[in-house]
């Protein structure tokens, strides 16, 4: 008789763990299912079984975001790049292949991959010395540069989310308003709500003075197959070393620098809203040889992020238009970043080009 584990923090529902690990007879029989309440966009459960433990991934389709990640072929794609790239001896999970070659198990219109348990620990910039940040870098370099040689032959489209030119500030005013109409009618209001309102008039003024300053369509920017979304999530540590990057449902077609950028504004931010510099000047530099980088491509893709972040409510969105409040906890040291980096922007540039 197998178990649920049930976790008070999620709301998960009991995936068809039985009927999913018989097309998987090596897996052995099911003991445990616990679901895991770390990420957002997808339901995680660690399946223990009489062979092992395993991680089995829901995909979901995701209904915050004009997103095409949980699309069969899309998934499939997925799949195959990170089997491809653990050829190459990137750290990655790829999913097993069950008795027919599949990847993707489909039971009642819901897609289910099951790939081998990985013993980690999610590390962000704070717990990461200088040589790490450089070794973090290094490895992101060579994420693009595998993506490049692995997806030659890819000839299904990308996604292609979102827009391709940067945030217009005259939308950006439409949404404020939107939001602060919503925190303002909160009733009661709490410290968030508080927080989210002064963050809201603070960053239309500092959108109303450097509206002058929003880039052109990165049309020179060398685009590539990236990750889509790397940060301390989507990497796990064994001691100081990464032993699997996971969560690849964003995997795309990017301006490559830009993700480099984005990663490091995710690890390297301080609860106060800083970056680390130090560390990031250490990453950036590993990046840009791991991966072919000039500075004048580093430069932009700080220019076209810190624009985006300037522009970018999406955890404000979640939670007064969808009344989704997992991503609070980010918003404080989220929001401080945005104000932070347009007052240093001179030194967050020198950092990432240096």
């Amino acid at each position: 008789m197998w178990r649920v584990l049930r976790s008070s923090v999620t709301l998960a529902p009991v995936p068809p763990v039985g009927e999913v690990l018989r097309r998987y007879p090596d897996a052995g029989e099911p003991l445990a299912c616990e679901p895991l309440t770390k990420g957002l966009l997808n339901h995680g459960y660690r399946v223990s079984t009489t062979s092992g433990s395993y991680f089995l991934k829901h995909h979901l389709d995701k209904h915050h975001l004009d997103d095409a990640s949980g699309d069969h072929a899309t998934i499939v794609r997925q799949h195959r790049a990170t089997q491809q790239l653990h050829s190459l001896g990137v750290p990655v999970a790829p999913p097993l292949a069950d008795t027919q070659g599949h990847t993707v198990t489909v039971i009642d219109g819901q897609r289910y991959a099951l790939h081998r348990w990985v013993d980690g620990l999610h590390r962000d910039g704070t717990q990461l010395t200088t040589a790490q940040s450089r070794r973090l870098g290094a490895l992101l370099g060579a994420v693009h540069m595998g993506l490049e040689q692995v997806m030659e032959a890819d000839s299904s489209p990308p996604v292609r989310r979102g827009q391709s030119t940067s945030p217009d500030p005259a939308d950006t005013f439409t949404l404020i308003d939107e939001l602060l109409t919503a925190a303002r009618g909160m009733g009661p209001r709490d410290a968030f709500d508080e927080l989210a309102v002064h963050r809201l008039v603070e960053r239309r003024a500092l959108l109303e003075r450097h509206a002058h300053r929003r880039p052109p369509t990165p049309g020179g920017a060398a685009r590539g197959w990236v990750h889509g979304d790397f940060h301390p999530l989507n990497l796990l540590y064994r001691g100081a070393d990464p032993v699997a990057i996971v969560d690849w449902d964003r995997l795309d077609v990017q301006p490559r620098a830009e993700e480099a950028v984005r990663a490091a504004a995710i690890f390297f931010v301080r609860p106060d809203g800083k970056l680390a510099l130090e560390k990031v000047r250490a990453y950036a530099r590993a990046y840009r040889r791991s991966a072919g980088a000039g500075a004048a491509e580093m430069a932009a893709a700080v220019h076209r992020v810190w624009w985006e972040r300037l522009n970018d409510f999406w955890i404000l969105s979640w939670r007064y238009r969808f009344q989704d409040r997992r991503a609070d906890p980010q918003f404080p040291a989220v929001s401080a970043l945005a104000v932070w980096w347009t007052r240093e922007y001179e030194a967050v540039g020198e950092a990432f080009t240096a």
